[in-house]
């Protein structure tokens, strides 16, 4: 599947929020559970990371999203050996995505945008994969299959792929309309692209809690 299409033509500014778009549509899962508390992470740091990757891009609002990586990385996660359920390895990916976002804002450009956003997608296409391998009915799967039959063109793809690639395409679409000094919670568009980021979230939570209660 080609994903972001127009990703190059937009401005850097607007590339940095699609990354910031992708990476929220995670925030509601890995904010959902509990972390293991042996890995020592501070869930309150990492919705600060979110709160200050979706803020207005400059020097400032940079250096305080490097501070509060660095301090996640002293945490013993980092440092010891992890054998992750699924919830956690959901929750695992996604910190490591949001590094990826640090790392982007070191090295700017299309290559490090398109690496967070094909994270994200990743983990849908994963979800889907561990949904369709259970041994139990989702308790959605006529609704999930109504919604990939009215997707014909895309039926090859699982539910959450399609509807992440939704979520995706109606984000990049309004983009373009952003305005380039604020950030994504300071325009009333960049609060609805988040706020359909986040329901997306929520479905993701639902299905995760399924799968941690179906013993997955």
């Amino acid at each position: 599947m080609v994903r972001i299409e127009r990703l190059a033509d937009l401005k850097p500014v607007h590339q940095r929020q699609a990354a910031v778009l992708a990476l929220w549509r995670w925030r509601a899962p890995i904010l959902a559970f509990e972390l293991d508390a042996e890995w020592g992470v501070d869930q309150s740091v990492l919705e600060s990371l979110f709160r200050m990757a979706a803020s207005p891009a400059g020097e400032q609002s940079d250096r305080a999203y490097r501070r509060a990586i660095a301090e996640l990385c002293t945490a013993p996660l980092f440092t010891s050996e992890v054998d992750p359920d699924t919830v956690q390895l959901f929750q695992l990916e996604t910190i490591s995505n949001l590094l990826t976002f640090g790392e982007l804002l070191d090295k700017p450009g299309v290559d490090e945008v398109e690496r967070v956003i094909e994270a994200s997608a990743g983990l849908a296409n994963y979800l889907d994969g561990l949904v369709e391998g259970s041994f139990y009915s989702h308790p959605s799967e006529e609704a999930h299959r109504q919604y990939l039959a009215d997707l014909a063109e895309r039926a090859s793809e699982g539910y959450f792929a399609s509807r992440h690639f939704a979520v995706e395409a109606a984000c990049h679409g309004a983009l373009g309309v952003l305005p380039d000094s604020a950030g994504l919670l300071d325009s009333s568009t960049g609060r609805e692209l988040l706020a359909l980021c986040e329901d997306f979230g929520e479905e993701l939570v639902t299905t995760m809690q399924w799968l941690r209660m179906t013993g997955h």
